[in-house]
C-alpha cells in the first residue's frame, strides 16, 4: 500500500504506549503528566445552551476568546480577542505551526531536552531540529547565539515556565536575553505555557512574547493541567501576520474546537471559582512535590542528582552512573512501576543516556515511597548488571 513519504517519519509516542501499559490499577505510574484525579473539578452541564451542540466558529467562542485575551494581557502579552484561536488542546497548536512553517529540511530551534510530542510533530513534517542546551535558569546564551548565527531556523520552540521535561523556569535575565536574540535574528517564537499556573513559590516571570519588539510569535496554553484534560481545550495567540494562516489551517483540520468543552472552560476562566480552584490545586501539588522530594532523598540520593521543581508536574533526574533508561522500562513495569525515560526528549536520544522524568501529581503519597523504592532497586540491578 502506498502511503505518503511523511508516514515514514512518524514515530510512535513512547509516552502513550507507557500510559497504556500503566492503566492497570496496581501500577504506580510516574510516567505521564496526568493531573491528580482527586483534583479534577466537578463540572455542571445543566445550564449549557442546546445551541452548543451545533457547528461553531473556527476561531472559537467569542466570549472565551475575550476571556483568554484578557488573561493574557494581564500577563503583559500584547493582544486582543481577534488574535486568539481556540484549539483542540495546545498540542494542536504544534501541529498547525508545523504545517505552517515546516517542509522537509526546514530548520527549527529547540531546547535540549524538549517536549516529546513537539519533537514528534515537527519531525513528522521533516524538520531539521537544531538544539540549545538548558542550564538551571534557561538556555545557554552563548550557544543560542551561535546557533542563530550558523542557522536560519523557521522558528524557536521554547517552554520557559516549568519546562517539560526539565522543570526549568527561565530567569528574568534569560527571558530578556532570549527575546533580544530572537529580535536581532528575526526568528519567530512559539512559546508553550501549559504549566504556568502550577507554581509553588512566590516567583513569577512574564512571557517572552511580551518582551519581543519585532519578531513574530505564537503563544499557546491549555486548560488541560488546571481544569480537565478531557475537555481538549487549548488556545493560541498569534501576531497578525501569522493568525490568518493558522486560522485557515485550523479550518482544514477540524472546522472548529468542540463547543461543549469551550462552554465548560468559559464557566471557569477568570472567575472567583477558578481562582479558588487554582489555589487548592497549587497547595495539593506542592504537598505531593514535597512528598516525592522526601522519598527521592531516601531512595535516590546515591543514584541521581536533581533540582526541586518550583512548579509544573515533574522531577528531572540525572543518573550519576548513566545508562539507557529505556532498558529499565520492562523490568520496572514487571515491578508495577512506570516512569518516563529521558532519552526520547532529545533530538539524538542515543547521545543522552541517564535521565528520568518522574511525575509527582498522579501517584498517591501513601504509594509513592514504595514505587520509588522499587524503581531505585531496578536501577541498581541494571547498573550492577552493566558493571559485570
Amino acid at each position: 500500500m502506498a502511503f505518503s513519504e511523511r508516514v515514514s517519519r512518524l514515530k510512535s509516542s513512547l509516552i502513550r504506549e507507557i500510559l497504556a501499559a500503566a492503566q492497570r490499577p496496581e501500577v504506580m505510574s510516574f510516567a505521564g503528566g496526568l493531573p491528580a484525579e482527586a483534583m479534577l473539578p466537578k463540572v455542571e452541564w445543566a445550564e449549557m445552551p442546546a445551541s452548543m451542540g451545533q457547528y461553531g466558529m473556527s476561531e472559537g467562542e467569542p466570549a472565551l476568546r475575550e476571556a483568554i485575551a484578557a488573561e493574557a494581557r494581564a500577563l503583559g502579552v500584547p493582544c486582543d480577542a481577534n488574535q486568539v484561536l481556540i484549539v483542540s488542546g495546545s498540542q494542536q497548536t504544534l501541529d498547525l505551526a508545523a504545517k505552517l512553517f515546516i517542509d522537509p529540511g526546514t530548520e527549527v530551534l529547540l531546547e535540549a531536552p524538549t517536549y516529546l510530542a513537539a519533537l514528534q510533530a515537527f519531525q513528522l513534517f521533516g524538520a531539521d531540529c537544531i538544539t540549545v542546551a538548558q542550564e538551571a535558569d534557561g538556555p545557554e546564551l552563548g550557544e543560542l547565539r551561535a546557533r542563530l548565527e550558523q542557522h536560519k531556523p523557521a522558528f524557536a520552540y521554547l517552554i520557559p515556565t516549568f519546562q517539560n521535561p526539565s522543570a526549568v523556569r527561565y530567569s528574568e535575565a534569560k527571558r530578556d536575553a532570549v527575546a533580544a536574540l530572537l529580535d536581532e535574528f528575526n526568528v519567530t517564537l512559539i512559546e508553550d505555557e501549559p504549566y504556568r499556573e502550577l507554581v509553588f513559590d512566590a516567583g513569577s516571570a512574564t512571557p517572552i512574547v511580551s518582551r519581543l519588539k519585532s519578531a513574530s510569535w505564537i503563544y499557546t496554553g491549555t486548560v488541560s493541567k488546571t481544569l480537565l484534560p478531557g475537555l481538549r481545550v487549548g488556545f493560541l495567540i498569534a501576531t497578525p501576520d501569522l493568525y490568518p494562516h493558522l486560522l485557515r489551517l485550523k479550518q482544514s483540520a477540524d472546522l472548529h474546537t468542540n463547543r461543549i468543552g469551550q462552554w465548560q472552560a468559559l464557566q471557569w476562566l477568570g472567575s472567583e471559582k477558578y481562582r479558588g480552584h487554582l489555589a487548592e490545586l497549587r497547595d495539593f501539588y506542592r504537598l505531593r512535590r514535597d512528598a516525592m522530594q522526601t522519598a527521592l532523598l531516601e531512595h535516590f540520593a546515591e543514584l541521581a542528582e536533581w533540582q526541586i521543581p518550583q512548579g509544573g508536574l515533574f522531577f528531572w533526574l540525572t543518573l550519576k552512573q548513566p545508562l539507557d533508561t529505556r532498558t529499565l522500562l520492562k523490568p520496572a513495569l514487571a515491578q508495577n512501576v512506570a516512569f518516563m525515560p529521558g532519552e526520547p526528549f532529545f533530538v539524538d536520544p542515543d547521545q543522552h543516556p541517564g535521565y528520568l522524568r518522574l511525575n509527582f501529581s498522579h501517584v498517591a503519597p501513601e504509594r509513592l515511597n514504595e514505587g520509588l523504592k522499587r524503581l531505585a532497586a531496578v536501577i541498581k540491578q541494571a547498573q550492577a548488571d552493566t558493571a559485570t
